[in-house]
């Protein structure tokens, strides 16, 4: 773990009887007594969403993540996650780059880096966001405290969105305080042939809302927050059948991003004529390359 040089000027504390104190987790069943955080703590007061998801995410976990992290960072929903590698540092990359906000709820103290692969998002979360924890400045990380922070991300938003989850799971715990603090769950449906989707398709099995695309996100999320923001077409999704009816190539890199010899193998293709319309697609923002030499979509 790496310490921020920032001046202590910069941080802050709030105990549960500041007025700053977020509403939402303060009425929660566990809201913690004090958080020490950095940024400006109005945006507590923003429509929240938290987005998490594995940390050894999939190029189609990786997509989700990032296409629902940019819807909420277009129209003005605050993501909240745990700024782990994966699902939750995509998510708040998504949302800063389309030009939202974030809070980041670390499992250690809120001055600290850790992960390393964090450390930029979290320099500009402390500046143009939020960087939160329960846990006093200069605390190192401790296993147990991961899984008590989920407790924060479930409670500080309106909902809480699984994007992608092995069995078993820690991601599952912020499933769980969500439900205990009477917020809803959302879940995004995957391959049941996918180790890394068959949480998501279980708590959907459970009752959670199964969200397919940002239209239902927004309508799902409308009716806990009331409307939000309406902005340009270009945030909506067509599905992959409507805009590519003729090409299977897309619709399989999209359904389940492969490397350019298992597409060919599973669609008795020559391995020339997928290359050529792979780079056709990527040509036009499609789908993009993954590591492993995968393809999958944008």
């Amino acid at each position: 773990m790496t310490r921020q040089g920032l001046p202590d000027s910069s941080r802050w504390e709030l105990t549960l009887n500041d007025p700053l104190y977020p509403a939402s987790l303060k009425a929660s069943p566990w809201p913690p007594k004090i958080l020490y955080g950095f940024g400006d703590p109005t945006l507590f007061r923003a429509a929240s969403l938290s987005i998490v998801g594995s940390r050894r995410a999939t190029p189609y976990g990786t997509a989700a993540a990032e296409r629902f992290g940019t819807w909420a960072g277009e129209h003005g929903v605050t993501v909240v996650s745990g700024a782990a590698t994966g699902c939750d540092l995509t998510a708040q990359k998504a949302a800063l780059q389309a030009g939202g906000v974030s809070i980041a709820v670390l499992g250690h103290g809120a001055d600290l880096d850790y992960p390393r692969s964090a450390a930029e998002v979290l320099s500009k979360l402390r500046v143009a966001g939020l960087v939160i924890s329960e846990h006093p400045w200069g605390t190192t990380a401790q296993p147990w405290m991961f899984r008590a922070r989920n407790r924060i991300i479930a409670g500080l938003s309106a909902a809480v969105l699984i994007v992608e989850a092995a069995m078993p799971s820690g991601t599952f715990s912020t499933a769980d305080y969500a439900l205990d603090a009477g917020r809803d769950v959302f879940a995004v449906p995957g391959s049941i042939f996918a180790p890394e989707c068959r949480g998501p398709n279980r708590l959907i099995r459970q009752g959670a809302t199964p969200i397919t695309d940002v239209n239902e996100l927004r309508e799902s999320l409308e009716e806990l927050v009331g409307s939000l923001p309406r902005q340009s077409a270009l945030g909506l999704c067509e599905p992959a059948e409507t805009r590519y009816p003729d090409d299977p190539v897309g619709r399989a890199l999209i359904a389940d991003p492969m490397r350019p010899d298992d597409v060919a193998w599973s669609l008795g293709m020559d391995i020339t004529d997928v290359i050529v319309t792979i780079a056709r697609l990527e040509s036009e923002g499609v789908i993009r390359r993954y590591p492993g030499d995968r393809y999958g979509p944008c």
